[in-house]
């Protein structure tokens, strides 16, 4: 283990209603893991997919986070698992800004999980305050831009392609320092739109264009993301690489291996991890920091 630096993730103006945390306009990083729900109001994402097309339901799944200790909540209206069919932005505006709104009336912290500027520029005027982009600023110029005149926080991710062949890219050498390369890469993109580099937020990418030995590689690799000098988001939570080693298992029954898998995140250098079953992680979450505590690193 490596100590875990501090950051403050600037937020964009405006209210925060049941702003309990009092964290106004910036989200401190780096003092205890954040935990980031996963809420997916799509047909067909991989784990969850069909299960909020009720806009109700959606709704009250997120509130339900929340009370289960969601620091953030991150709304995808597009499934970006290998292989998926791409969807329009008035399609994916139609599934995803009801409830960012919905949400952040309530005082949430949204997130928008989108690679599209138009849908970004949308859900940041909705009340949403980070972009997630699985892209890292490669399939919408656009998009940085949208990011900066909002002032919003941009998770920037590892990828290679699109969806439908990201698999053909998934060559390497070296996994830790070739994401790395790349990630910042993609920060020098997201500078040079304009994106404050204090509002930058680093993901690996596990599972995206990456095979099941390449993804334990950069997580065994997290902290080689330190050097980047930003904040890092790890998203293990379901993924197919989880069952290389245990056999085939629906994503409903991955959760013991996502524990482990983020267990072994914060350990490595993680600030956030992106999950789907928020209760269960954050207790993960708070032992995982006891643990850095107790061996001195913060």
């Amino acid at each position: 283990m490596t100590p875990r630096k501090t950051y403050c993730l600037p937020l964009p103006p405006g209210p925060r209603p049941g702003d309990a945390e009092g964290w106004g306009r910036e989200l401190p990083l780096g003092g205890r893991t954040l935990v980031m729900g996963i809420l997916n109001v799509t047909p067909d994402s991989f784990a969850d997919g069909g299960l909020r097309l009720d806009p109700a339901r959606a709704l009250d799944d997120g509130l339900a986070m929340l009370a289960d200790g969601a620091d953030i909540l991150d709304v995808g209206g597009e499934s970006t698992r290998p292989g998926a069919e791409p969807v329009s932005a008035s399609e994916e505006l139609r599934r995803v800004l009801p409830l960012v709104e919905g949400l952040a009336a309530r005082g949430a912290l949204v997130s928008i999980d989108t690679y599209k500027a138009v849908v970004a520029r949308e859900a940041l005027a909705a009340g949403a305050v980070i972009v997630n982009d699985i892209s890292g600023l490669q399939y919408d110029e656009g998009l940085g831009g949208a990011v900066a005149e909002a002032g919003g926080g941009l998770v920037l991710m590892h990828n290679r392609g699109r969806s439908r062949e990201m698999y053909r890219e998934a060559v390497y050498g070296d996994v830790a320092a070739e994401v790395a390369a790349e990630l910042a890469g993609a920060v020098v993109r997201a500078e040079r739109a304009g994106v404050a580099r204090d509002a930058i937020v680093l993901d690996p990418g596990f599972g995206f264009a990456k095979r099941a030995a390449h993804s334990y590689a950069a997580l065994a690799g997290l902290e080689r993301l330190a050097s980047l000098d930003r904040p890092i988001l790890s998203g293990p939570s379901r993924k197919s690489f989880l069952t290389e080693p245990l056999g085939e298992l629906a994503p409903v029954e991955r959760d013991w291996a996502t524990a482990a898998a983020v267990t072994a995140s914060i350990l490595f250098g993680a600030h956030l991890v992106r999950v789907h079953r928020v209760k269960e992680m954050v207790q993960v979450a708070r032992i995982a920091d006891r643990i850095r505590a107790a061996a001195g690193m913060p």
